[in-house]
């Protein structure tokens, strides 16, 4: 396929009428100046967002948890009382609706940060793997390509076990847990399957190093610091910070992402820099809850790779997750410009946090993810290209391609029919 861009934004910067060429889902050239031929795509082109930390069925909180104003605490009851309803069927419909949302969003890319293995009851189902199976599906058949971040949870806290909606989180250690991933082998070029450590809280110091020993090389993520009290919490047990707790049993590394990373000491910002471990932020959903503003620019500044997610899908927009990478900055420093916007766009397409080292730039051999935005509406009219993360949103997406497939084109999902009407359907099931 041949394609026509208006404008491109490119490894160096954004570029006017550039050519390119896909073919086998691959960039095969990027000709800047070509004359206007192929297919057309209006507007900006950009390399696709990667959607680094997702909990698919979070979605079905959204606009349910304002009414009685609440904490993280209260929020996350209702969050398990919604767990306690899903099973294979219902997740893989809505997440199959989830994902599609995110496409029509721009992004071609998610890490599903996944601990709704088993039962209800805590019971394993015929297929120990179902829950992730379905997933897989959904994924597959939303047109996304999907990082299965299989999920080790243990615990209810420092020295508590698993209770009621948890007990479905759990595989009684860390050892039974990795067989039972060993087992999943899902087919298909645009799944990769990695681990995840779900916080200290939840995995007891002594089970922590089976796990990153299981990961194997594969991508390891683990929520860090979320809340400040998982910070006292862990001093209290350990006598040191979460993050010195991940590093003295060598969770932490290059294929390691913490997620959120709100409360750092200086030393923990120094370690997680240190050992390459990268950072995801997800600010629309810390803002939801409360968690506070992590140190993006300092954490960067060290040297640490930053990455973006939804997380529970509050919002489900590239556009507003990363100006508000920028925008909380500024509020924390009092200070505009604090990061460029080639910075940002590097945090927006972090695909390599997912295994996907060849998706994210505009460039020969890399992965044919395309999203086109309009710099003609209510929103970007009259902004500068490079700009469209301080004037887009989501609504702005109107063609998005994986692997070279048009998945989105003209602001229509072509393999899920009505996203909207089906994401409604599932969410008043569950309710």
């Amino acid at each position: 396929m041949r394609y026509w861009c208006e404008y491109a934004w490119l490894p160096d910067g954004v570029v006017p009428g550039v050519g390119i060429d896909v073919s086998d889902g691959v960039v095969e050239a990027v000709e800047p100046g070509r004359p206007r031929s192929g297919t057309v795509l209006s507007g900006l082109t950009m390399p696709g967002f990667a959607n680094v930390h997702s909990h698919a069925f979070h979605r079905a909180l959204r606009g349910r948890t304002h009414g009685e104003r609440g904490t993280f605490w209260t929020w996350r009851e209702r969050m398990y009382a919604l767990a306690a309803r899903l099973d294979p069927d219902s997740y893989y419909r809505l997440a199959r609706a989830v994902y599609a949302e995110m496409v029509l969003a721009g992004y071609t890319s998610v890490g599903e940060f996944h601990y709704l293995h088993h039962a209800p009851d805590g019971r394993r189902y015929a297929d120990p793997n179902a829950m992730s199976a379905a997933l897989v599906a959904a994924a597959q058949d939303a047109g996304i390509r999907l990082c299965l971040l299989d999920t080790c949870y243990l615990a209810g806290g420092p020295g508590r076990e698993l209770e009621g909606t948890q007990r479905r989180f759990g595989d009684g250690d860390a050892e039974a847990w990795a067989a039972r991933v060993a087992e999943f082998r899902p087919e298909g070029r645009h799944v990769t399957v990695g681990a995840a450590v779900h916080s200290v809280r939840a995995v007891p110091a002594s089970q922590l190093a089976v796990v990153a020993e299981a990961a194997g090389g594969r991508p390891l993520h683990v929520h860090l610091s979320e809340q400040r009290a998982e910070n006292e919490d862990c001093l209290h047990a350990h006598g040191v910070t979460p993050t010195g707790l991940l590093a003295d049993h060598d969770v932490l590394g290059p294929h390691t992402v913490a997620v959120h990373a709100t409360h750092l000491t200086d030393g923990d910002m120094s370690t997680l820099a240190a050992t390459g471990t990268g950072v995801c932020f997800c600010p629309t959903t810390e803002r939801d809850l409360g968690d506070g503003i992590g140190p993006a620019r300092a954490l960067n500044d060290a040297g640490v790779p930053l990455s973006l997610g939804t997380d529970s899908h509050a919002v489900v927009d590239p556009f507003e997750e990363t100006r508000a990478l920028e925008l909380n900055e500024r509020l924390a420093a009092e200070a505009r410009g604090r990061f460029t916007v080639t910075e940002l766009l590097a945090a927006a397409t972090a695909h390599d946090a997912l295994g996907f080292p060849d998706v994210g730039r505009l460039e020969p051999g890399a992965q044919a993810d395309l999203v086109t935005v309009r710099l003609d509406s209510v929103r970007t009219a009259g902004a500068e290209p490079d700009g469209v993360f301080f004037a887009a949103s989501a609504a702005d997406v109107t063609d998005v391609l994986v692997a070279g497939e048009h998945v989105v084109r003209d602001g229509v999902h072509t393999r899920v029919d009505r996203p909207a009407a089906l994401l409604a359907t599932e969410i008043g099931r569950l309710r």
